[in-house]
């Protein structure tokens, strides 16, 4: 029976509710989810029956007035992902889904780590573990993360670019064509707009073959997503973050899924955040959460 767990994240957003209607449409009989948050959120969407058991997760801070960026939000929303690290390796279950939370709650509860990503990698045993998505085949990874575009430049360094591609190709296949984008428009036209293609990315993308990793490019980032929609190569590889999420959620046919690949255990979220504007009014989409937890079931370990 494969053993999952799941954060019910921020309890003033949308998380308790796609939790809630995901789990109640999916039939998994061979399957134990241990839910770790505000269960009493949880439980204002109704009752489930099957392997479900709860870790209720309180805090000091006042209720806000309104759905909206809390330090109470924050305190029981980290420190739900704080309990689920821990029980995830304690007990070896086989993926732990975490519902979304807010940065700004966190910010403002005190906690230190900008999101799940930063956590995980210093908790859960790798500080180079990938932020990927998937929808369908679609499928692609991020050089860096959450940086301000004029900071770009410096972030991404040709070791960077390295271990981000031998990461995505692990989590996909050994043989898997990773295709590398650029970061400047055109690819940099000759270093005329740019020069990180030539100084950085084509030696990453070099030393990668040469590490017998399937790799090409680089290409420019338009160019590479019409590549990867046609099915020219397995996964590709974006410098940062909207290059990445931009064109994956407008080719997507089906939900997408976030993966931190890498680590110690599978770690998975829907693609979206706590959607406090329509929390509270049974209006959220549970397919990405659905989408989630249906990945882990079916993946191989």
């Amino acid at each position: 029976m494969k053993k999952i767990i799941i954060t019910l994240g921020d309890p003033y957003g949308i998380g308790p509710e796609v939790t809630f209607k995901a789990l109640k449409k999916l039939n998994a009989k061979d399957a134990a989810f241990t839910l770790i948050g505000d269960v009493d959120a949880f439980k204002k969407s109704g009752a489930l029956e099957g392997n479900i058991s709860y870790i209720n997760i309180t805090s000091n801070y006042r209720a806000p007035q309104k759905r909206e960026p809390s330090k109470r939000g924050g305190e029981i929303s980290f420190k739900a992902v704080e309990k689920a690290i821990a029980l995830t390796e304690e007990l070896k279950a086989d993926a732990l889904i975490t519902a979304p939370i807010s940065k700004e709650a966190w910010q403002s509860a005190g906690v230190k780590y900008m999101g799940h990503t930063e956590i995980l990698r210093e908790r859960a045993g790798n500080p180079g573990a990938l932020m990927m998505f998937r929808s369908g085949r679609l499928c692609c990874g991020l050089v860096t993360e959450h940086y301000a575009l004029k900071d770009l430049s410096e972030a991404i360094t040709k070791e960077r670019i390295k271990e981000a591609a031998k990461t995505l190709a692990a989590q996909i296949a050994p043989e898997a064509l990773i295709e590398i984008s650029a970061l400047n428009p055109h690819g940099g036209d000759g270093g005329k707009i740019g020069s990180e293609e030539i100084k950085t990315i084509i030696p990453a993308v070099r030393e990668l073959q040469e590490a017998g990793i399937n790799a090409a490019g680089p290409y420019p980032v338009d160019a590479l997503w019409l590549r990867h929609i046609n099915a020219k190569n397995d996964a590709v590889l974006m410098m940062y973050h909207d290059a990445a999420l931009l064109g994956l959620k407008l080719a997507a046919k089906e939900p997408v899924i976030h993966i931190t690949a890498g680590l110690k255990f599978l770690r998975l979220s829907p693609a979206h955040g706590t959607a406090f504007d329509i929390a509270g009014q049974n209006a959220a989409n549970e397919s990405s959460m659905l989408a989630a937890i249906e990945y882990a079931l079916q993946r191989k370990q």
